[in-house]
């Protein structure tokens, strides 16, 4: 009697533990709006906060993805006539059509490693004729622990993590890079991710670029990036991976989608040399 009791208790018990058996939200699909696939790299189209529909539409990537080579330290390049494709993709990954870059806005790797182009079309006619829709870059920094996915158009891949730390310094052979973003375990990028936005997962705005990560303990080479902090100590280990802050981009354009390195708040590295600001993007 007693039994057949305890049997009956422990059925009416686990019934409902067994009911939630399987019904565990599945992971959100990953989501390929607005990324792009470079010849050498991954990119993403991006607007600014302050970006109009018929603005000509911006590419984000790398500053060594550049076809014309790695630019140097200290070099800064700014609108100077391109002629690059890239294919942009749809939220599934699959290809929506082509984009054609005809000039580089700005790209360098001091301080930060990016590459802005402009192409021959703006934002709406790329909505209406390729149904593509692009990335915003958020004017405000990375905050740590903030959930991220770093998404690559090269491969078609999508790494989830959070920011583990923002770096004072990451230095790499001949380049430093500040205020860099150290990923948490999940984002062991690999070769061929550079460029690829690092996306927040709830605003979905751009907060940084995929650059680097160290692939064999070294401190402080080619392909082993170190960290150095505000005491010149400095730090390396095998698999930690890298990223590059974007808040600084949007206050170095107008509206209209003019780069200008003259205005108030622009934080960017400038060239060398003077020049004419603001620099119109291409008819």
């Amino acid at each position: 009697m007693f039994r057949r009791l305890l049997i009956l208790l422990s059925v009416l018990l686990v019934v409902p533990a067994l009911a939630g058996v399987g019904t565990a939200a599945a992971a959100p699909a990953p989501d390929y709006t607005g990324i792009v696939k470079l010849s050498n790299c991954s990119g993403s189209l991006v607007r600014l906060p302050q970006s109009d529909q018929y603005d000509r539409a911006l590419i984000l990537t790398n500053g060594h993805c550049l076809e014309s080579g790695m630019p140097e330290p200290g070099e800064v390049l700014v609108n100077q006539p391109v002629d690059r494709t890239a294919q942009l993709l749809g939220a599934d990954g699959g290809v929506l059509g082509e984009l054609h870059a005809t000039k580089l806005v700005y790209a360098t790797m001091t301080d930060t490693d990016i590459a802005l182009y402009a192409l021959d079309s703006s934002y709406r006619e790329i909505e209406r004729e390729l149904g593509g829709h692009p990335l915003t870059v958020a004017a405000a920094p990375a905050n740590v622990d903030t959930p991220v996915d770093v998404v690559s158009g090269y491969f078609t891949r999508t790494w989830n993590c959070s920011i583990e730390r923002v770096v004072y310094s990451v230095r790499e052979g001949d380049w430093t890079w500040k205020d860099s973003i150290r990923y948490a375990p999940g984002c062991d990028t690999i070769h061929g991710t550079s460029g690829s936005p690092i996306v927040d997962s709830a605003s979905r705005e751009v907060v940084g670029i995929n650059n680097t990560g160290n692939d064999d303990g070294e401190v402080c080479t080619f392909n082993n990036p170190c960290e150095v902090d505000e005491n010149g100590v400095v730090f390396a280990q095998r698999g930690l991976t890298y990223g590059q802050q974007t808040y600084r981009i949007p206050a170095c354009f107008t509206p209209g989608a003019q780069l200008s390195l003259a205005r108030n708040g622009c934080l960017l590295p400038k060239p060398a040399t003077a020049l004419p600001l603001p620099i119109p993007l291409p008819a």
